[in-house]
């Protein structure tokens, strides 16, 4: 009887012990490994920006015969202010800045479509507060939107394809998060037509040759290269009425296909002007085209002694009934305008998806330039 008492007690014993050996590895591996918890993936909101985009303005419509005119600009010294390269960027909260400059950082590494961007734990205090996903979500919309507009340069390179991940990671009782940006199921965040980095590079090359070729030829001071640079791209690039194809909307389709829809024509201007060192940025918004009709548009304002002008290249390139070129009334009705006459047709908005942060542009002179 004893001795069965005896071997229940042991019995007892080792299962107690087993059980602490359970609870006490159980702690050990929640400490040392990490237990996966929620992990979100947030896209930018560029969706807004693609819809938006199948109803683009096109440009007037001008019936008229062929005439010649000679484009002189006068050589009168009017001084520019430095480049605006980081206009939006300076308008952004200090989380979005952070985003931004992981992007900016990166131009190169995106090259390839897949490359990772990571943030680590640097936004805990955003994501352990109220909402706090939803809230690192807004920065991200804010800070891509800013990096596109500010970086026409960034022509490869599709938003509505990044992801903003947010892993949360728990430890025993401690909570972290790790955050990057990537690209979605091994889908490419390239824009359509560019395949891996030797093909973004190869493009990349050809824009600079035409860059180049471009500002080796301007003169003068900066009325008369801004003049110059709007004359290039108003005599080179042929409107896309197809809304279709590739590159159209961006820097590539531009200058080197020669071929885009009003968001190409201001990329490319911007991209011109910061090159020349003349500050320039790029406006999305409504206009009323020569029909009356109010779609969604780009254009740009430039700054030139000390005071801001607005120019539609897209609109200053008319489609001409019948075929030939524009007079030179038509081809400088909306270069270097002020708020009394661009305001009659164009309306600025300050948000480039529905529902983003409303970011605020130069105000323009009321006078023509």
């Amino acid at each position: 009887m004893k001795g069965k008492f005896v071997t229940g007690l042991l019995i007892s014993l080792i299962i107690a012990l087993l059980v602490c050996i359970g609870l006490l590895g159980f702690n050990v591996y929640n400490q040392l490994f990490a237990n996966l918890g929620e992990e979100l993936s947030l896209n930018a909101n560029f969706a807004k920006i693609q819809e938006a985009k199948e109803n683009v303005s096109t440009p007037q419509v001008v019936a008229q015969e062929l005439v010649n005119s000679e484009d002189t600009f006068q050589n009168v010294e009017y001084e520019s202010a430095a480049s605006t390269t980081h206009y939006f960027y300076d308008q952004l909260e200090d989380v979005s800045k952070q985003i931004y400059d992981g992007l900016e950082a990166n131009k190169d590494n995106m090259k390839t479509g897949t490359y990772a961007i990571e943030f680590g734990n640097n936004f805990y205090d955003v994501l352990s507060g109220s909402n706090g996903q939803e809230v690192l979500g807004d920065y991200y919309q804010s800070a891509v939107e800013a990096f596109t507009y500010d970086n026409p340069d960034i022509f490869y390179i599709d938003p509505t394809k990044m992801y903003l991940n947010i892993q949360t990671i728990t430890r025993g009782n401690d909570v972290s998060y790790n955050v990057y940006i990537a690209n979605d199921n091994g889908v490419s965040y390239l824009a359509e037509g560019f395949t891996s980095k030797e093909d973004v590079e190869q493009c990349q090359a050809q824009i600079e040759q035409v860059k180049n070729s471009i500002l080796s030829r301007i003169t003068g001071d900066a009325y008369n290269k801004v003049g110059q640079i709007h004359n290039y791209l108003v005599d080179t690039i042929n409107y896309d009425q197809s809304l279709s194809k590739a590159n159209i909307y961006n820097l590539y389709g531009a200058l080197v296909q020669k071929e885009c829809v009003c968001e190409g024509y201001a990329k490319a201007f911007k991209y011109l002007l910061d090159e020349a060192g003349i500050s320039c940025v790029i406006i999305v918004g409504v206009a009323t085209n020569s029909q009356g009709e109010t779609e969604n548009h780009a254009w740009n304002y430039v700054q030139l002694n000390n005071n801001w002008y607005a120019i539609d290249t897209t609109w200053d390139d008319p489609i001409v009934q019948g075929g030939g070129e524009a007079t030179a009334e038509h081809k400088y009705r909306y270069f270097l305008k002020g708020a009394n006459t661009m305001n009659s047709t164009h309306r600025a908005s300050g948000q480039f998806t529905e529902g983003g942060k409303v970011f605020s542009y130069p105000t323009i002179s009321s006078t023509d330039f």
